[in-house]
């Protein structure tokens, strides 16, 4: 005689053969996933969200996006992050080495002993093949072929001892977005649309510029991680529509697609009660709506038809070289009029192994007249103070070769030394802070991790990185990992 078992689904009763499959009568593999969710998540989700209220984060307030107040009161508002990928150089931009001059093509050795390299087939010094400048009334260093930039060198705040831990482009990509070098975690401006949420609910609060290809590591380096999915960047693809399918089918008018997203809520909504602990199915349901009212919002925020020929001659929207990082910070400047958070710009690649002269000649050339132009747009337009504009690589370059013999001078990836610099949003204008040593091998003066600059950055934002936190994997998680400190001489 047969023995029937009962089973977390009282629909479905067994012969008792664990391989008999002849009585099993509707029965899904996810009941029993759902009987032990259930049961797990009566105490559990009491005891989760008890912790979410004592850390002030509770999910309800922060899944929607909904602009909130700052920890502490603060000029900049937004931001727009200048990524340049490849790590630009840090000699050749904006940090001269007048020494190397004195040291070009002798061995490169710490112990500071000199002689030819040029036959040896070893690594060498390398001057810059650029020259430089002072330029505005605080005297910034530049390198002469930024021909632009130099206009608006009086609001610029130049950082030189920011350091970071990898030498391999992905995971110093990710430790300088995610602040983690192995991926998986909230990208900055994940962080940030988390902290002050989104002014306008008709666009992602943060929105990225990519190239045509996505730099090292992909998109991980504006995901979402572990926050809620509202949080994660959305990139606008370069050429084509921005946003697939953000057009309606022809023949679907705007209020069938309003009745048909109505009734897909509905189930959606009766779906999400059954279900209360899968809190990806109301991101979900918001991705939706979000979409919809993008349809009307993101035509008019990237076309740029209505800008005078003026102010795209600025930007240099048109010139083969300018063109197309160009029209990226024209964009930046009326996402962020719109009320967009967070966006963040990639260009590359800076990675000039070898003949740096015209490769770093060429990147310049292609940012410096757009940069110059954003900035002295937004001052115009009074959104300077309260947009912080940031320009940084993922790390800097060495003053030594890293192409053995010939003429081909280039330059090996550099963790110890870089130069970041930062535009309004009540940051320290008209300064240079830190310095790096005779030959920009290592930053010297006001060294600190890069977790103490991303700190910074939130609290020129209003955040405080040990308020900023969320509940995942066991413990409060925040941008910095474990904490730093604010680099206060960078704040005005």
């Amino acid at each position: 005689m047969r023995k029937k078992s009962i089973d977390m689904d009282t629909r479905y009763q067994s012969t008792g053969d664990p391989c008999d499959q002849s009585n099993r009568e509707d029965v899904s593999v996810s009941s029993r996933r759902q009987w032990s969710m259930n049961l797990s998540s009566s105490l559990g989700l009491i005891a989760f969200a008890s912790l979410l209220k004592e850390d002030g984060n509770l999910l309800a307030d922060s899944r929607d996006g909904a602009e909130r107040e700052a920890h502490f009161p603060s000029k900049a508002k937004r931001c727009i992050f200048l990524m340049m990928e490849g790590g630009p150089s840090h000699i050749d931009t904006f940090d001269p080495k007048p020494k190397l001059k004195d040291l070009h093509l002798s061995e490169f050795n710490r112990s500071g002993e000199q002689k030819s390299a040029m036959e040896s087939g070893k690594r060498y010094y390398v001057q810059s093949p650029f020259a430089f400048g002072r330029y505005g009334e605080s005297g910034a260093a530049m390198a002469t072929n930024w021909e632009h930039l130099r206009g608006v060198a009086d609001d610029l705040c130049f950082y030189r001892g920011c350091q970071v831990d990898s030498v391999n482009h992905p995971t110093a990509m990710y430790q300088m977005n995610c602040g983690n070098q192995f991926g998986g975690d909230p990208g900055l401006g994940a962080w940030v649309t988390y902290g002050l949420g989104s002014v306008n609910q008709n666009l992602p609060g943060f929105i990225v510029l990519p190239e045509i290809s996505f730099p090292q590591g992909g998109a991980a380096n504006w995901s979402n991680g572990f926050l809620p999915t509202a949080f994660q960047g959305t990139p606008l693809r370069p050429k084509g529509s921005p946003i697939l399918d953000l057009s309606p089918p022809s023949g679907v008018t705007m209020q069938r697609q309003r009745d048909n997203l109505d009734l897909l809520m509905k189930l959606n909504q009766r779906h999400a009660q059954a279900k209360p602990h899968q809190q990806d199915l109301r991101a979900r349901l918001m991705s939706y709506e979000l979409a919809f009212r993008m349809q009307s919002e993101i035509p008019d925020a990237l076309d740029l038809s209505g800008e005078s020929e003026k102010t795209l001659q600025e930007y240099g929207v048109g010139q083969e070289s300018t063109n197309s990082f160009g029209r990226k910070c024209l964009l930046a400047r009326k996402l962020v009029e719109k009320g967009v958070r967070f966006v963040q710009l990639y260009h590359g690649t800076w990675d000039s192994h070898d003949y740096i002269e015209r490769a770093h000649g060429n990147l310049v050339r292609g940012v410096d007249q757009p940069i110059a132009a954003l900035i002295r747009d937004l001052k115009n337009r009074g959104l300077l103070d309260s947009t912080l504009v940031v320009w940084c690589g993922e790390f800097g370059r060495s003053p030594d070769n890293g192409v053995r013999g010939g003429t081909a001078y280039g330059r090996d990836h550099n963790p110890k030394a870089m130069t970041i610099w930062m535009a309004g949003g009540g940051c320290k204008a008209g300064h240079t802070i830190g310095a790096t040593d005779e030959t920009g091998m290592e930053a010297v003066e006001q060294v600190h991790h890069v977790r103490d600059f991303h700190v910074t950055l939130l609290r020129l934002l209003g955040l405080d990185d040990n308020r900023l936190t969320y509940y995942h994997a066991g413990r409060h998680k925040q941008l910095s990992q474990f904490g730093g400190e604010v680099i206060e001489p960078l704040i005005a």
